[in-house]
């Protein structure tokens, strides 16, 4: 656990990609449940957020 929160401190690849992965992942399924409206609202938005962060994330060092 510590060598991801040093990872996303310093600025390297995995950690964020996982991070940018996980916003994606979470955005599709509040996309996708039936339950809260204000969830399906935000879906959009979460997923956008995570794309555009993999997208500049894919770009630091490894």
């Amino acid at each position: 656990m510590m060598n991801f929160v040093n990872g996303l401190l310093r600025l390297r690849r995995g950690p964020w990609e996982m991070l940018a992965t996980i916003l994606i992942a979470l955005g599709v399924i509040m996309l996708m449940q039936p339950f809260a409206i204000g969830l399906y609202t935000f879906s959009f938005i979460v997923t956008l957020v995570g794309t555009v962060m993999f997208i500049i994330v894919s770009h630091f060092p490894e």
